[in-house]
């Protein structure tokens, strides 16, 4: 018999029953009630995993009140008939990730992990995680007016909205974890609207290690893979980009990395000491801030016409050209100044 959790949250009044049976959700929302109208007042988060009930304790592994400390600082008596109770019940998913796989070069690398959500493994996670600020509630205030102005079709060229979340901070201060527990939160709150979760975890190390010259390739089938999820309006999708900058800097965005070496690979530089290359662009990546983008996309042409001028060259000399070029675009940018 598989059990149920109970999860309800809105303001301070949500309740979460995580059920262990295929009993109709009526009739456990029912018994639920009445549990709470014997138990009318509770002081901030609370859980119930006993019952004198026979029918919850055949049914429902726990009930939960949850999230009552994202809008209350300080525990307090919160009377559960002055509250508008959401009620959310679930089952929890105990099969565990799934890879993703894609073919590079006769070899299959593991692009991605894919969980199904609600899933047992992320049961608990984001009641363990404490912050000093009101992050997550925030983060759960962001997403439900991100759903309503996507419900109500607000145009983002008037107001400007997305569906993109961006998490910076030291290592090891829960990002990562932070985002797993709120794609579990948010499958369950909207249970109403999605049959079920999907959290898809990008491995950017693997797409920008060892295939490094395949990495646009894989990305592109990465995304496509993530597509044919999104095209299933009933179940809600979330992409979780650990080390994101690997993709920005090296495939999104390449006027903050210049080239990406599989551009310069196209234009017939080779070298086999990726590694060593990658950290060379990436120096003259940084030194290059501050130019235009317009500038930036002129650079690989004026490296070759005034450093090297030959059909065939190594990727080493070209970076040194690369690098000479920027340096010769901000010493003009200095004589101008001068003038002026």
């Amino acid at each position: 018999m598989l059990k149920c959790n109970y999860l309800g949250l809105q303001l301070l009044n949500y309740v979460s029953p995580l059920i262990i049976s295929t009993t109709k959700k009526e009739d456990i929302k029912s018994s639920i009630l009445k549990l709470l109208n014997r138990h009318n007042v509770v002081f901030g988060d609370y859980k119930w995993i006993e019952f004198d009930d026979p029918f919850l304790t055949n049914n429902v592994q726990s009930i939960a009140i949850v999230d009552t400390e994202l809008k209350l600082k300080e525990r307090q008596p919160i009377s559960l008939h002055k509250c508008s109770l959401s009620i959310h019940i679930f089952h929890l998913n105990e099969e565990g990730p799934s890879a993703e796989n894609l073919e590079a070069e006769d070899e299959d690398i593991v692009a991605a992990n894919h969980w199904v959500l609600p899933t047992v493994e992320f049961h608990g996670l984001w009641d363990s995680l404490i912050y000093e600020s009101q992050i997550k509630s925030n983060l759960l205030d962001y997403v439900t007016t991100t759903l309503l102005f996507s419900d109500r079709n607000v145009d983002s060229n008037l107001i400007s909205w997305n569906r993109v979340v961006l998490l910076h901070g030291p290592p090891g201060t829960g990002k990562t974890s932070l985002c797993k527990a709120l794609a579990q939160k948010l499958t369950i709150r909207l249970s109403h609207r999605y049959r079920c979760g999907q959290l898809i975890e990008i491995n950017s190390h693997s797409l920008f290690s060892k295939w490094f010259s395949e990495s646009g390739k894989l990305v592109t089938k990465m995304f496509q893979k993530i597509q044919t999820l999104i095209d299933d309006k009933d179940v809600l999708v979330f992409v979780l980009i650990d080390e994101v900058w690997l993709l920005c800097c090296q495939i999104i965005y390449p006027r903050q990395q210049l080239l990406t070496l599989r551009e310069l690979e196209m234009i017939g530089y080779l070298e086999n000491d990726v590694s060593k290359l990658s950290l060379i662009l990436k120096t003259i990546s940084r030194k290059s801030e501050g130019l235009s983008g317009r500038v930036l996309r002129k650079l690989p042409f004026l490296a070759h016409a005034l450093y090297i001028q030959s059909p065939n060259v190594s990727m080493t000399a070209f970076l040194q050209a690369l690098s000479l070029v920027v340096d010769k675009q901000f010493e003009e940018r200095t004589k101008l100044s001068d003038c002026v």
